[in-house]
């Protein structure tokens, strides 16, 4: 019988590598799918954080326009106002409650604090770019489907705050994300008639 002597060798297939361009190729494709990988993930993570903030600013814009609306709503008159400034303000009286509430703009600290008689004083919002407010008479002008209210203005065009019946306030926040200001802002709009004025 013969014996036969197999080679201790493996095939020559078996030892073969990649090449040099091969693993640069396979490098090339990890690096764009972790480089997309990344971009999505950043990107979704922005957009959240952006959805996450507007709610955020929406839901203190909303708290702030109720409680604005409700002292407004009480008041008798409108006794002072400053409407431009870094500082802008809005007094009225309720004569119910004996008190006077002040709406106090500040444009280089971005909020608005309300203070009343005998009470400490409210900050209603913070992250405030920007608050507005105009005074109007109490007679509406009709214009087909649309309600317009006259300036609570005297002949001469001042303003005349003894014929100040409604009060419209508009307000808009915003926030940076990640360092940038991005568009979440939350706009807020009222007009509020002053219920207790004869």
């Amino acid at each position: 019988m013969k014996t036969r002597f197999v080679s201790p060798s493996l095939p020559s297939q078996a030892l073969r590598a990649f090449s040099l361009v091969e693993v640069m190729v396979a490098s090339a494709i990890a690096l764009m799918t972790l480089g997309s990988v990344a971009s999505l993930s950043l990107y979704g993570a922005r957009s959240s954080l952006a959805l996450v903030n507007y709610t955020d600013l929406d839901g203190k814009s909303r708290y702030a326009l109720d409680v604005i609306s409700r002292e407004l709503r009480q008041a008798n008159a409108v006794t002072a106002c400053q409407t431009n400034g870094t500082t802008t303000w809005l007094t009225v009286t309720n004569n119910a409650q004996a008190a006077t509430v002040t709406l106090t703009y500040d444009s280089n600290q971005r909020t608005v604090v309300m203070s009343k008689t005998g009470q400490a004083s409210i900050t209603n919002l913070t992250e405030c770019d920007q608050l507005s407010f105009g005074l109007y008479q109490r007679t509406p002008w009709l214009t087909g489907t649309n309600v317009l209210f006259f300036p609570a203005t005297n002949s001469s065009g001042t303003i005349d705050l003894s014929l100040c019946k409604l009060v419209s306030l508009s307000w808009k926040c915003s926030r940076q994300i990640m360092t940038q200001k991005v568009n979440t802002e939350s706009v807020q709009a009222a007009q509020i008639v002053l219920r207790s004025k004869q």
